[in-house]
């Protein structure tokens, strides 16, 4: 248990319900916005750790890296280059996760997963980045059994990349409300849940 991580995902949840979870014990947040963000951490300090799950894009390299401890959804090239050298600005190294889009969804960001070797080496060739993990978004299904393949497939294509390179890529984020259970059975050690915490954005 304890090498699995809670990241309360708190899109659109109001700075109080924040307060309320950070009371409660929780230490860790996700984020999806960057303007959103801002504000919340602006108000809040950083008494907790930060972490961005959405997709980002390249010109909000530079917010991204001086508010998020981990940048979930890095998926191309290019953007691995902005954030490197916006860390380089703050002097800061960043971690970085892999996002590999294993079902090959339109609607949905991420590398495939022939790709990911390929994207790996050369984001680790970046200074000011450090790759310490993949992400996935499997498609919803009302049975979160049916996740389980999508996970199995991360977690097998992040040992057979830990091979390719040598790196630890400790951290698999995979896994939300409905499915978490099922993640964290599978390897997750992060894990994005938001309406199961703070309710249905409506």
């Amino acid at each position: 248990p304890a090498s699995v991580r809670l990241v309360a995902v708190s899109k659109t949840v109001d700075l109080e319900r924040i307060q309320a979870a950070v009371d409660a014990g929780q230490d860790l947040f996700g984020e999806n916005y960057i303007q959103e963000a801002r504000e919340k951490i602006a108000g809040l300090g950083r008494p907790v750790s930060w972490h961005l799950v959405g997709s980002l894009q390249s010109n909000k390299a530079r917010e991204a890296v001086a508010l998020f401890d981990l940048i979930h959804a890095v998926d191309r090239l290019k953007l691995a280059r902005a954030l490197d050298a916006a860390a380089a600005r703050l002097g800061k190294v960043q971690d970085v996760l892999i996002q590999v889009n294993q079902a090959g969804e339109t609607t949905k960001s991420g590398v495939e997963p022939a790709a990911a070797g390929a994207l790996l080496q050369e984001v680790t060739r970046l200074p000011h980045l450090k790759v310490v993990g993949l992400m996935t978004m499997p498609p919803w299904f009302p049975d979160p059994e049916a996740a389980r393949p999508y996970f199995q497939a991360l977690r097998a294509l992040r040992d057979h990349l830990r091979g390719l390179t040598g790196l630890p890529l400790t951290e698999l984020s995979m896994g939300m409300s409905g499915d978490f259970a099922v993640a964290v059975e599978e390897g997750a050690t992060l894990v994005r849940v938001g309406t199961a915490i703070f309710g249905s954005r409506g």
